[in-house]
């Protein structure tokens, strides 16, 4: 693995934000769903595609908060524009269980 400097660490913009809708990407590849997250006032509202569909029923993911990064450019998937990444880590099987947060913070706040 490549070093990184400081600088380049902080160039990548982490913010969590609070999953407001879920709804099913059938045209996207792998299963996935469509999320519309809230990072506050001064980020706004963002939409991102996210392979969790295996670990986590719609109903679940209302609410909770999750960490993105926030600074990529958009990224066209099938008919859908993600313009987030939310994080996660694999499980054994590969399958994504997200980064969130141990206890609510303000949306938008940054990963320091």
């Amino acid at each position: 693995m490549e070093e990184i400097s400081w600088s380049d660490f902080e160039k990548v913009d982490l913010r969590v934000g609070t999953i407001l809708t879920v709804a099913d990407f059938p045209k996207a590849r792998k299963p996935a769903y469509q999320l519309t997250i809230d990072f506050g006032s001064t980020i706004g509202v963002k939409q991102s595609s996210a392979q969790i569909t295996v670990h986590y029923s719609k109903d679940e993911l209302i609410g909770r908060q999750v960490v993105a990064v926030v600074n990529f450019p958009k990224k066209q998937i099938a008919n859908f524009y993600s313009e987030c990444l939310v994080t996660g880590f694999a499980d054994d099987d590969g399958n994504i269980i997200l980064t969130t947060v141990e206890k609510k913070v303000p949306n938008g706040a940054r990963l320091m």
